[in-house]
């Protein structure tokens, strides 16, 4: 069916959404006006997944799901439509926390390198003098004394590994003591193979090797084969080996029509590599850019006075970071950057006792998750001149490095791999949860740095993206995103109440003591952003927000952590929570998040007609076309009430579901505009002209948007209009029609969006 019009994002579950239940929604999303469902990972996965991400088998179907002929029956019911399948696949990694569930893993675990599957595993065969596989999977070392023989299993508790043939007899450390695996505690920061990032129930796979992608890849292959699937949404391709090659090796395999996007996460400064087979990323960038559109720039000096009120030196945040990455490197994936330097050595034929600090501080300098991209060629050398100037005496190992790189090897390879679990333990997993200016710019792909984006760098992006990627997804909430699009949407606002919001948390504080200010200036906007209008706080709210708080905290890892819970602050959070939502500062909240909501809705949808509109192809996360108020996962991967959202649908009253059901009706019939139509900002002109952003697709889709809506709500709109171009234009959303310069009270009259049609020649 070629590329698709649009997706709506369906989150797979045994437990909860089976084929057979997407099958019953296939009526709701036609009418909705979708082309195609795009489904998480459908492969076999980890007994009672959630998600998806933890394959086991990657040659079957999940039987959790409907299995094969599920699959088979959802493709023939959404075609019987005119309707396609995109899959989301994970090349880079299978889980393995319970071998029996994985044959290859239990295989290797079983024969060492005599096995078949030895190969499709990054394994360091090195780490242990002995040979054998490290797995960090016991608390403490000291527990492989209570390992006990069943049969032809090793246990500790529910947990078993096998025992190779002919190695039983004696006790459970002698029979361990035999295997091709040795067991540790995960506190040794020790792993005997590459983990997706930190996460050692996540083994990597070796795509770069031919039998292993045919092996991993022989179902995928059938699905285009069968014609049961249009595209793929590739997991991760960065924590391969080589990236280019994989896409590469994909697209010969599903063809030249499969629309294919990579989870690639760009930095604001980098552009995705255009030799690249693919048609784009998943759209974390086009997150960031409409996101910011709405951030006032103007409320950054305040925002910040009250951040560095806390104690935090905003200005050496650049240094925050660069410390961050240094320690992850060096301790949580200290095995990694030990790996990484023993072939160094071996690349370049000489050591350093600074080498591992070398790498450390490179990576520290490198702002993308990897740097072997051929349109980045230039970031290596300006990192390494970066860490030079800061530290000369790096230099030496430097060249190191700089030879490993030249070589092209196994060490440049690792390198890569490592920069990028780097960057995404130290900012997205860590720094996103700490840095509280404003938490709506701490998304997956964002920069908090960069506070909002300005109209003409919307404009431009956009326009590049027009001519260079038309097809590259476009998103506003994913399953991996921080806040929903609408949380976001609410805290943004605060960028138009900075100084009431700087006057409000101060007084909070004296009434509710914090057991730290950072921590709960970064918890407030949060609370903010899902606070009922109304005020009433339900029970279901209530736990929703202890979990989070739990999670944000233990991921910031400044006083507590996952490996190191600290029982005695985290008490004093969940109290602190409890005073927020039963003490007087609940009601002062609730009066301001009435003040800010209508500008919250303005904008959530604003966002969401330029997502739909924009240069690109727009998914829809499950649910979210009515407001949706989730937090970061699993929050935000709850099951659906789509009875309400089909009365919805039918009343076609709520303005979100709206906005998105009639973008995507144009999108259907006018699918020239949308997949290949030029971009061309309009400019509006008068007293209030900031507040309006629009832009032309083609010669007949015009949108505009309505921002900063606090402020306008003061001025009013005065002067201020709209230059359509020549003809008769109707909008789809309210059915009033509008030529030649209308005003912008005439435009936003209905809605504070509009979404114009030509109608005439």
């Amino acid at each position: 069916m070629g590329v698709p019009l649009s997706t709506y994002r369906l989150q797979m579950r045994g437990d909860a959404f089976t084929f057979t239940d997407a099958v019953e929604l296939l009526d709701y999303l036609d009418d909705l006006g979708v082309s195609h469902l795009y489904l998480s990972p459908i492969l076999t996965a980890a007994q009672g997944s959630t998600h998806g991400y933890d394959v086991t088998d990657p040659l079957t179907v999940a039987e959790s799901l409907g299995g094969a002929d599920g699959l088979a029956a959802l493709s023939a019911q959404a075609r019987a439509r005119g309707m396609g399948l995109v899959v989301d696949i994970v090349p880079n990694h299978v889980g393995v926390d319970d071998p029996r569930q994985n044959a290859w893993w239990w295989d290797v675990l079983t024969n060492g390198r005599e096995s078949a599957y030895a190969g499709y595993f990054d394994i360091d065969w090195d780490l242990d003098p002995g040979g054998r596989i490290v797995l960090p999977v016991l608390e403490s070392d000291e527990d492989v004394d209570d390992l006990t023989v069943d049969r032809d299993v090793l246990r500790l508790g529910d947990r078993v590994w096998p025992i190779a043939p002919g190695t039983a007899g004696g006790s459970g450390r002698e029979v361990h003591d035999r295997q091709h695996y040795k067991l540790i505690g995960w506190r040794n920061n020790l792993c005997g193979y590459r983990r997706f990032f930190s996460i050692t129930s996540l083994a990597g796979l070796r795509q770069e090797d031919p039998e292993v992608f045919e092996a991993t890849h022989a179902e995928v292959g059938r699905w285009f084969t069968e014609e049961l699937v249009d595209g793929l949404r590739i997991d991760h391709p960065d924590g391969l080996a080589e990236p280019a090659g994989y896409v590469t090796d994909l697209r010969d395999l599903v063809g030249p029509a499969a629309w294919i996007v990579i989870e690639k996460i760009l930095a604001p400064q980098e552009a995705l590599d255009t030799g690249l087979p693919v048609d784009g990323t998943t759209g974390y960038d086009a997150l960031r850019e409409i996101g910011g559109l709405f951030i006032d720039p103007a409320a950054e000096p305040t925002l910040t006075a009250l951040y560095e009120s806390t104690g935090v030196d905003y200005s050496a945040d650049e240094q925050r970071v660069a410390d961050l990455k240094t320690a992850s490197a060096t301790v949580t994936l200290g095995s990694e950057l030990a790996r990484v330097r023993r072939a160094i050595v071996a690349d370049a034929g000489a050591d350093h006792p600074l080498l591992a600090d070398a790498v450390s501080a490179l990576l520290a300098h490198v702002h993308v998750y990897r740097f072997d991209y051929l349109d980045l060629a230039w970031i290596a050398p300006t990192a390494i001149a970066g860490t030079v100037r800061a530290r000369p005496e790096l230099d030496p190992p430097l060249q190191l490095v700089a030879a490993a790189l030249a070589h092209d090897g196994e060490a440049a390879t690792r390198i890569q791999q490592l920069c990028g679990a780097v960057t995404a333990k130290s900012v997205e997993d860590c720094l996103f949860y700490r840095d509280a200016r404003l938490v709506s710019l701490n998304e997956v792909g964002g920069e908090p740095a960069l506070f909002g984006v300005s109209a003409a760098e919307f404009h431009e992006r956009c326009a590049t993206r027009a001519r260079l990627w038309p097809h590259a997804m476009v998103t506003l909430s994913t399953h991996d995103t921080k806040r929903s699009e609408d949380v976001r949407a609410r805290i943004g606002v605060l960028s138009q109440l900075a100084h009431e919001w700087a006057e409000r948390v101060d007084r909070w504080s004296k009434v509710v003591l914090a057991p730290d200010q950072e921590t709960t200036l970064f918890l407030l906007q949060n609370i903010f952003g899902v606070w009922p209008v109304d005020g009433e706080v339900t029970d279901a709210l209530r736990t929703r927000l202890h979990a989070y708080a739990e999670k944000a905290i233990r991921e910031a890892a400044t006083y507590t952590s996952w490996n190191d819970p600290d029982t005695e602050f985290e008490a004093g959070v969940h109290d602190w929570i409890d005073a927020i939502i039963d003490g007087p500062v609940s009601k002062e909240l609730t009066a301001l998040v009435a003040r800010a909501d209508p500008h919250a809705h303005n904008d959530s949808l604003g966002q969401k007609l330029l997502a739909l509109t924009v240069p690109g192809v727009p998914d829809v996360y499950q649910g979210t076309e009515l407001f949706d108020d989730s937090l970061v996962d699993p929050d935000n991967r709850r099951p659906v009430d789509y009875a309400v959202r089909r009365a919805a649908l039918r009343a076609r009253t709520d303005p979100k579901m709206r906005v998105v059901s009639a973008a995507l009706w144009l999108r259907r019939d006018r699918p020239d505009v949308f997949l290949d139509g030029s971009y061309r900002p309009v400019p509006a002109t008068g007293s209030a002209a900031a507040h309006l952003i629009s832009f032309l697709r083609g010669d007949d889709v015009l949108v505009a948007v309505s921002r900063w809506t606090v402020k306008l709500a003061e001025t009013g709109w005065g002067d201020t209009i709209l230059t359509l171009p020549e003809g008769m234009w109707i909008d789809r959303l309210t059915g009033r029609t509008h030529a030649g310069a209308p005003a912008a009270t005439e435009l936003f009259a209905d809605l504070p969006v509009a979404l114009l049609e030509r109608v005439d020649g």
